[in-house]
């Protein structure tokens, strides 16, 4: 892009343009995928301004906290201001449009009897608010609006050990209010995903769900924190195994589940 296409909206043609906006926006997009850093030259190439131009320019976003200045190099970088704008954007995108392409590409993976899913505690139940399918023929046909038990399936588990110590109290309060009989089969259940989520980063449901299903999740949590989800892989035992899900998933899902939950 050269100065010209910038000013070529400037207040001749339409009095309501910010062409120093317009400009400082250009600095800001000329930053690619996997850069870290650049310099005034490379930014000054990229959106055509001139040299002095580019210094104002990044001078004020670096006042402004949108880019960052090296002290040693000189080069910039895109700064915390940037990232909020971003979180902002993303914050007021539902999460299962966010997760669909994350869930495509686990569902895609090397096993076609593989399902994903994503899904969200409600009372004592897990309800699924987004899935993709196996793509294969099954017994099990996942959809959204499953229902899934909270404290006995894998992404049940992966909710709970996301939860605070405050959502967690109030989770064990209202399936104690429903079932008074299961108190301690739910707090074995509790220890259990604390423990493998704290030592492997990721929960396990091998036949407890349903005898014929095996699977693993990992816990999401919103961008404001006040949410949290469970992202799950599973399917036909007979076709799904332990090792398959441990061994080739477990790394993906907990990528995907930090994407998600946008943690570095």
């Amino acid at each position: 892009m050269d100065s010209d296409s910038v000013g070529s909206l400037d207040g001749e043609k339409d009095r309501n343009f910010v062409t120093a906006l317009a400009r400082g926006l250009e600095v800001l997009r000329a930053f690619r995928r996997n850069e870290l850093e650049l310099t005034n030259t490379d930014l000054s190439e990229r959106t055509g301004l001139p040299k002095p131009t580019i210094s104002r320019l990044t001078y004020t976003l670096c006042q402004l906290g949108y880019l960052v200045q090296d002290p040693q190099s000189g080069n910039y970088r895109l700064g915390a201001g940037v990232l909020r704008l971003g979180y902002g954007v993303l914050a007021g995108m539902d999460i299962s449009d966010r997760a669909s392409q994350i869930l495509r590409d686990l569902r895609n993976s090397k096993n076609s009897y593989i399902t994903s899913a994503l899904g969200e505690a409600h009372h004592a139940d897990v309800i699924y608010i987004a899935v993709h399918r196996s793509r294969e023929d099954v017994s099990l046909a996942a959809h959204v609006g499953m229902r899934l038990p909270l404290f006995f399936s894998a992404v049940g588990r992966a909710i709970l050990a996301g939860m605070s110590p405050d959502q967690r109290d109030e989770s064990m309060r209202i399936a104690a209010a429903l079932d008074p009989t299961g108190e301690q089969a739910r707090q074995d259940s509790l220890c259990r995903a604390q423990e493998e989520y704290a030592a492997r980063g990721f929960c396990t449901g091998y036949g407890d769900w349903r005898e014929d299903v095996n699977g693993i999740a990992v816990p999401v949590v919103s961008l404001n924190g006040m949410r949290v989800y469970g992202l799950n892989v599973g399917g036909p035992s007979f076709h799904v195994s332990r090792d398959v899900l441990e061994q080739t998933y477990a790394d993906q899902l907990i990528s995907a589940a930090e994407t998600l939950s946008m943690r570095p």
